[in-house]
């Protein structure tokens, strides 16, 4: 038995199901971009960057990739602290530029919020976002959200780049935690 099946609840999006709207996602990326020359992929870090590695396989026009860590959460902590803070900043210059955030899964809004308040600030030529999961039930405030991959339930979940405890982000699906082997 694979380490991860002990904290496995249920598969909630298993891996074909995955590939197939991240294709989509960057078929319609592809589309909306299709006359701009300087897109840039802002990932979130770290559980953006299996979403990003896919996605961006699939957007056709030519782009570019930066990263971006930030931080609301203490290890192993499963709620938000509500304080945001910048770990780790851009190297590419933003102003001027179109600007596509790509975010594993959007809850309560207020790490978003502030990337996005952050990245206003730099005077961008446009900014959306892309986010594989949304939680709306969570959200605490409003934030424009340009590409969703799945609603969800408020479930606590992790594989593909999202994580549990830091681990299991290399998993190929996403899988609901069994909070009963949380202890």
């Amino acid at each position: 038995m694979p380490p991860y099946e002990k904290f496995l609840q249920e598969v909630l999006i298993d891996a074909p199901t995955l590939q197939a709207r991240v294709a989509e996602l960057g078929r319609q990326i592809s589309a909306d971009y299709a006359e701009v020359s300087d897109l840039l992929l802002i990932c979130i870090l770290k559980g953006g960057i299996m979403f990003l590695v896919d996605l961006t396989r699939h957007i056709e026009v030519p782009h570019e990739m930066d990263f971006l860590a930030v931080s609301s959460y203490g290890k192993g902590a499963r709620e938000t602290s509500g304080k945001v803070r910048i770990d780790m900043d851009l190297s590419a210059e933003v102003t001027g530029r179109h600007i596509l955030i790509v975010e594993d899964i959007i809850d309560s809004g207020l790490t978003l919020r502030f990337v996005m308040d952050v990245l206003k600030a730099r005077r961008p030529a446009s900014l959306r976002l892309c986010t594989l999961l949304n939680k709306p039930s969570k959200r605490q405030v409003e934030i424009p959200i340009d590409y969703i991959g799945f609603d969800i339930e408020n479930k606590f979940v992790f594989g593909y780049g999202l994580d549990l405890d830091e681990k299991y982000r290399n998993l190929p699906f996403i899988g609901v935690v069994n909070l009963d082997m949380l202890t």
